[in-house]
């Protein structure tokens, strides 16, 4: 690793994690492919065993001696020529505008994300985010879908990105475990630089979902289930019955897609409107619905593989 001392905050080196925005991040810095930033030794740990390539790295100096093991492993997988931009805590505090948590940040490459065909060829039970924005309930989801099995998780055009600094570091670094995709249009890609090409991409993502999304999940052979309260909806209870029956039933579900909405409103009618079923967890003492980063968990945890 090549090891660089930084001093300043006007240093064009650490631009990356100073002054862009994470929208910044992934149209300008690096055209082709974009950057995201990932924080904390373990978040960076697990995004380089997913094969995760990284630009450069920047570290709180006590961290130095700590994190040799990961230099030796970049060294040996990227090469020698990665930079680790060094800073005293104080130091780094005025580069980012606060603490770092865990001393240190790594600028890495991003991945051209699978098509959603590809990515659910071989899946049973999928998640899909529509339109969540807070940061900290999509790394929550993802933290849920990795530790309880669920294949994959789709993505809608408005939802928030996974790769967001704080959204992966929620997730414990999970996001890059998880397989993950966008289920939009397939039309230019976003990092192009023609402002005409990008507002159409925009409004071409904007009507795929729901309705052409939710009939690309059921050409795949899904079952479509929005976690919502409506007045049709049928418990998880009975939909986890519906999942472990026998496979000769005319009720069994054999491939599940589990949608979840955006904080407050929750899912679109429209969405609600184009899939199969509603589904509801059980409220008690008033309460009448769950965090979607809680009700994403209890839901993937009641629709686990039940072992035989």
């Amino acid at each position: 690793m090549r090891i660089i001392n930084i001093e300043s905050v006007d240093d064009e080196r650490v631009a990356a994690y100073v002054s862009l925005t994470e929208a910044q991040l992934r149209n300008r810095l690096e055209p082709e492919k974009g950057i995201f930033i990932a924080e904390s030794p373990k978040v960076i740990d697990r995004a380089l065993a997913a094969g995760r390539e990284p630009v450069s790295l920047l570290v709180e100096e006590p961290w130095l001696d700590g994190m040799k093991d990961m230099f030796e492993r970049i060294d040996k997988h990227w090469g020698k020529d990665v930079p680790v931009y060094v800073a005293s805590p104080s130091q780094l505090k005025k580069l980012t505008g606060y603490r770092l948590h865990r001393g240190a940040l790594c600028a890495m490459r991003r991945w051209r994300l699978p098509s959603v065909e590809r990515l659910c060829k071989d899946a049973r039970r999928i998640a899909v985010m529509e339109n969540i924005v807070d940061h900290t309930n999509v790394g929550a989801l993802m933290r849920s879908a990795a530790a309880l099995e669920v294949d994959a998780v789709l993505v809608t055009p408005s939802c928030g990105d996974p790769l967001y600094r704080r959204a992966a570091r929620v997730s414990m670094g999970t996001v890059f475990q998880v397989p993950w995709t966008r289920i939009d249009a397939e039309t230019l890609s976003t990092q192009t630089d023609d402002a005409e090409s990008e507002r159409h991409t925009k409004e071409e993502d904007r009507k795929y979902w729901p309705v052409r999304g939710l009939k690309e999940l059921h050409d795949l052979d899904f079952t479509t289930v929005a976690m919502a309260l409506t007045d049709d909806s049928i418990s998880l209870d009975e939909l986890t019955r519906r999942l472990n029956n026998e496979t000769n039933e005319p009720d069994h579900i054999d491939r599940l897609a589990l949608v979840f909405g955006t904080e407050g409103d929750g899912l679109s009618h429209r969405t609600i409107a184009s899939t199969d079923l509603t589904v509801k967890i059980p409220m008690s003492n008033g309460v009448d619905s769950l965090n979607v980063a809680a009700s994403s968990a209890v839901a993937f945890y009641a629709t686990r593989a039940r072992q035989n």
